[in-house]
């Protein structure tokens, strides 16, 4: 198996690479030994899927930096592929925290992850550009002699902030601290992309898989894109057959959802083959 070290060269790599590669979402072992058997060169772990799957809102309450970490150590123990982390808001307004965060996140497996400017109070859901430039520059310095690629992510889209401006003036502020990559999630439409990575000095991260508008890989990578997440989506689209699928048999008392489900033995088969000590 591939160690840390050269698993954050590759992921590096892909990042100086001529276009945008895309780096899905699992959000367990499972959904990421899936997505590494179709050719995905990298994964990154989704805050919001794993949340789903353990019945929490994908919210700053609801998920705690210990079991982030435990299931993202599951996801890098299930591929020889580098695995990047959303953590989140760092899991502590205070710089030190932002720090400590990552150092936690690199002793994982992990060869990067996120850490963004939202503060998860509704009344004032950015921090201060002073404050979060602080906290990034802290991951930044933590992350430093590290195999270990930070992402830096301006929320304001997300949190009905449609400032495009004061976005850019973030992410250039980021790395100018010390961010690797840039990202922020729900831009408008393909010009914002386009104007955000032509401001920017830093590989740019596109999310895609919300609602309104979508672009091809082809035309984000044009727009200057070079890597292209999903986030939850995919969790959502599997939730989104779950339901389908039980609604079916609920309402009409058929099973036909069944012809469009992975067979058995093509899910056995990417699965892991270890039998348990315990089991004589």
């Amino acid at each position: 198996m591939p160690d840390q070290t050269a698993k954050f060269a590759r992921f590096k790599a892909l990042h100086a690479g001529p276009g945008a590669f895309v780096i899905p979402n699992p959000w367990d072992a499972g959904s990421a030994r899936l997505l590494a058997s179709l050719g995905f060169e990298a994964l990154a772990t989704t805050s919001a899927g794993y949340a789903f799957s353990k019945g929490k809102r994908d919210s700053f309450a609801g998920l705690g930096r210990a079991e982030i970490l435990a299931n993202a150590a599951e996801i890098v123990a299930a591929t020889t592929l580098p695995v990047s982390a959303d953590l989140e808001d760092g899991f502590g307004a205070a710089p030190e925290i932002c720090a400590e965060t990552i150092r936690m996140a690199a002793a994982t497996g992990l060869v990067g992850g996120s850490i963004e400017d939202a503060t998860g109070n509704a009344d004032a859901p950015i921090y201060d550009l002073s404050h979060a430039v602080e906290r990034i520059r802290a991951a930044a310095e933590a992350a430093r002699g590290l195999p270990f690629l930070l992402t830096a992510r301006a929320e304001n889209y997300l949190w009905g902030r449609a400032d495009l401006a004061d976005t850019i003036k973030r992410l250039q502020a980021f790395a100018e601290a010390g961010a690797d990559v840039l990202y922020a999630p729900g831009l408008p439409d393909l010009e914002a992309i386009r104007t955000v990575c032509r401001e920017v000095d830093k590989p740019v991260n596109v999310l895609m898989g919300l609602k309104g508008r979508s672009y091809s890989v082809a035309e984000l990578s044009a727009a200057g894109a070079r890597r292209i997440s999903v986030g939850g989506s995919f969790a959502r689209a599997a939730l989104g057959a779950l339901m389908r699928a039980a609604e079916e048999v609920r309402v009409q008392g058929t099973f036909g959802y069944a012809a469009d489900a992975l067979p058995d033995t093509v899910v056995s088969a990417l699965m892991a083959q270890d039998r348990p000590a315990d089991r004589q």
